[in-house]
């Protein structure tokens, strides 16, 4: 009799905690789902940023545009969120580009409904805070290895940090973003 007392309140908290909403279900109203195709551009360098991404499948790049040179900035994958942040928070233009690289699924939210659910959720602002501090480090940390270490560094630091990125992105996006050439990477890979 115990065990069955004990297993219907087991029963009883799951199917309460099942009916309790997540954070995601408050937030899900204010979002769209989308799907894009590979090589899809869904911000163009120099537009203003009007809309933030949430990645559910798939993966981005942002990139800017060095006369007729793509040079790749940044990579992100699912649960990651994407905007031209400084843009879309200032209206100004956005200094780079956002692309898929392959079929993506995402969720969108305008300018204007993120700043209204801002205001009504100090969760939502306080991860918001944790995901600039984390792309902050990230820009920071490609930066100084871009100084300081040398391409076959920054290759294998790559391969260490963040493996993903070779099994998923073309090689030469990865060449961009290491700042070296698909030739000089092709080199790398063959001494490893």
């Amino acid at each position: 009799m115990t065990k069955f007392i004990a297993d219907s309140k087991d029963h009883r908290a799951l199917k309460q905690e099942k009916l309790q909403p997540t954070p995601w279900d408050l937030f899900k109203p204010w979002f769209k789902p989308m799907k894009v195709s590979a090589k899809t551009t869904l911000l163009q360098e120099g537009q203003v940023s009007r809309t933030m991404y949430f990645i559910e499948k798939g993966c981005l790049r942002t990139w800017i545009n060095d006369d007729g040179k793509e040079i790749t900035t940044q990579f992100f994958f699912e649960g990651e969120a994407v905007s031209s942040i400084e843009s879309f928070r200032t209206g100004q233009p956005s200094a780079y580009s956002i692309e898929s690289l392959e079929p993506t699924i995402l969720q969108s939210i305008s300018q204007h409904d993120f700043q209204a659910l801002m205001e009504t959720s100090p969760e939502l602002k306080k991860q918001l805070e944790e995901h600039l501090f984390r792309r902050l480090t990230q820009a920071q940390q490609q930066l100084y290895a871009n100084l300081r270490n040398s391409p076959q560094q920054r290759y294998e630091e790559l391969m260490m940090r963040n493996p993903h990125i070779v099994q998923r992105v073309p090689q030469h996006y990865i060449a961009s973003y290491l700042g070296i050439t698909p030739v000089s990477l092709s080199r790398i890979r063959n001494r490893r």
